[in-house]
């Protein structure tokens, strides 16, 4: 009778146990939903050295205020096209990319040529804005004076040498139009910029890019502008190209004497399509709340106008996303 009774005993005490672990818990960095009503995210975003990789960092805390969100780990990647391969593959289900590699995605083109992605977009963020800078004895004051100059034009395959040849392109340029072209960073390119060595570069950055800003202090530069009929056929052939402008006498943003024309990608944040709409409604209600306050720690992320962040994206919003924006009113 006692061993029938300590059996029963044993056997409830197991269905309590079970019971008692089958609450909120989630599972590992897949971010598959458990039995519980929060799940955990893998935020894929860049170097540890670059804009993504904070931004993430300054997130993290917000969206898991949510009580559909159990944990989100920061992850540091090789930015946009791994994050994209990354939530394809289920490592990620959100992440920062830039518009055009996005483009390419959706699209099947480029480096995923063939491949079309399914990706949604949360919310827009900074643009990476395209920044040609010359020596001012160089007598470069538009694209087409590039022509047989020497140009740093990025790192090879880089974000950097994919605008380059865009903007060349819209000139009717190749490489074979300039004179010398190097395939260096950004602080390789300033570098050989004061030792005479370039005549200009290319810089894709958000604004001020910290190489140019220590470029100007000792040296008398030239921005050229991506504007007119040359930013118009960019902007045709290539529709995440936006027109942006860098404003005069503004001291985060170098301090110009003149406003300087040129264009911009924009920068994103994206889910994957599986995630719950009620999930992503939440985490963008979150993030458009954070940009109101005065809890914005990024620098980048203090330029943005939180009514603008859902328009002209280049990539379908996830359902979720879009809710929360025809909710506020934002929508075009």
């Amino acid at each position: 009778m006692k061993t029938k009774m300590l059996a029963t005993l044993l056997i409830a005490l197991a269905m309590i146990i079970s019971a008692c672990g089958g609450g909120n818990s989630v599972g590992g960095n897949s971010g598959e939903e458990s039995s519980g009503s929060s799940q955990s995210l893998v935020f894929g975003t860049g170097g540890t050295s670059g804009s993504y990789y904070p931004i993430g960092g300054a997130l993290k805390p917000i969206l898991e205020q949510s009580d559909l969100v159990g944990n989100i780990t920061v992850e540091s990647t090789g930015a946009s096209v791994a994050n994209i391969q990354n939530i394809q593959d289920g490592l990620n289900q959100m992440a920062v990319v830039m518009s055009d590699v996005a483009y390419d995605a959706v699209e099947g083109k480029g480096q995923f040529e063939g491949k079309k992605v399914d990706i949604k977009a949360l919310a827009g963020m900074y643009p990476n804005v395209v920044q040609i800078v010359a020596t001012k004895d160089s007598g470069i004051k538009t694209v087409e004076d590039l022509k047989g100059k020497k140009v740093g034009v990025g790192k090879v395959g880089s974000g950097v040498e994919q605008s380059a040849q865009k903007v060349l392109e819209a000139v009717d340029y190749t490489y074979d139009d300039l004179s010398k072209v190097t395939h260096t960073g950004y602080a390789d390119s300033v570098q050989e910029m004061k030792n005479g060595n370039l005549d200009a570069a290319f810089f894709t950055s958000g604004v001020p890019n910290s190489n140019i800003t220590d470029l100007m202090q000792q040296n008398e530069i030239t921005f050229v502008e991506i504007k007119g009929e040359t930013a118009e056929a960019l902007k045709e052939k290539y529709p995440f190209y936006k027109d942006y402008k860098i404003p005069a006498g503004d001291e985060a943003k170098y301090n110009l004497e003149n406003e300087i024309v040129t264009v911009g990608i924009q920068n994103m944040i994206i889910v994957s399509p599986d995630l719950d709409e009620e999930l992503v409604k939440d985490m963008t209600k979150r993030y458009y709340e954070y940009l109101g306050s005065d809890e914005v720690a990024v620098g980048v992320l203090k330029q943005l106008d939180r009514d603008e962040i859902a328009k002209d994206l280049i990539t379908p919003l996830h359902p979720g996303a879009k809710a929360f924006y025809e909710e506020q009113g934002i929508l075009e």
